[in-house]
């Protein structure tokens, strides 16, 4: 059992393949059941496929009745779901075969398109309370690390939470480390990404989360914010 909590909105980023073992899957299945057992609502980038897919149909569970929002760039929406064709979903995806797009499905939650890849992050970022990073490839790598940019600048104080299932993430943070060795990244800014290794020290890196001191003191009030993560913007549905 999961202790109680208030409810919290989780901006997941993941693979949107299945990787090449099933632990990947299967945590990701896990960490959706236990946002359902909690009542907390999923934010991630949409779609069926891959890590995803798992993330998504954990956390609506076996009733399909979880809080799931995905949100996805129109030109990553499968064809066939543009034409009004009815698509078999596949959520185990090998990325050899993985073609871009993703179809879209009620069961997976709500699914919100929106223009392009900018709206996308920044509609994923002001719809969460906390963000974790589960195995992906180069767009949840640039993903997290603009998070965790942008907590650096201040511009947001959120939970920051690397999901290391089985070590995916071991040699990002050795370089991390490495950069705090070498003077580039501050000791206190390095706690600000939190490392879990199951589902449920997810949960808890979560909950127990501390901003850490000396982060940068900057003020993101002026007209620039307007496009930074906190700015209200209307996306089209």
């Amino acid at each position: 059992m999961v202790a109680e909590t208030e409810p919290k909105s989780v901006c997941v980023y993941c693979g949107s393949s299945s990787g090449a073992t099933p632990i990947y899957s299967k945590q990701a299945n896990e960490l959706g059941r236990l946002f359902h057992e909690l009542g907390w609502r999923l934010v991630y980038g949409g779609g069926t496929t891959g890590l995803m897919g798992q993330v998504a149909i954990g956390t609506m569970g076996p009733d399909t009745d979880g809080a799931v929002l995905g949100i996805i760039p129109n030109a990553l929406v499968a064809k066939e779901r543009e034409d009004g064709k009815d698509v078999e979903i596949e959520i185990d995806v090998d990325v050899e075969h993985h073609k871009g797009s993703t179809p879209i499905s009620d069961k997976f939650g709500r699914t919100i398109v929106v223009p392009d890849m900018h709206s996308r992050k920044r509609m994923m970022a002001e719809e969460s309370d906390a963000f974790v990073a589960m195995p992906g490839g180069y767009g949840t790598f640039e993903e997290v690390m603009e998070c965790i940019t942008w907590s650096q600048l201040g511009i947001h104080n959120k939970p920051i939470v690397l999901f290391n299932i089985d070590g995916f993430y071991d040699h990002l943070l050795e370089l991390i480390n490495h950069s705090v060795k070498q003077g580039f990244i501050s000791e206190k800014n390095r706690e600000i990404v939190q490392v879990a290794e199951t589902a449920q020290e997810v949960i808890e890196k979560i909950q127990n989360y501390v901003v850490p001191e000396g982060r940068f003191n900057l003020n993101w009030t002026d007209e620039g914010h307007k496009h930074g993560p906190h700015h209200h913007h209307k996306e089209h549905c």
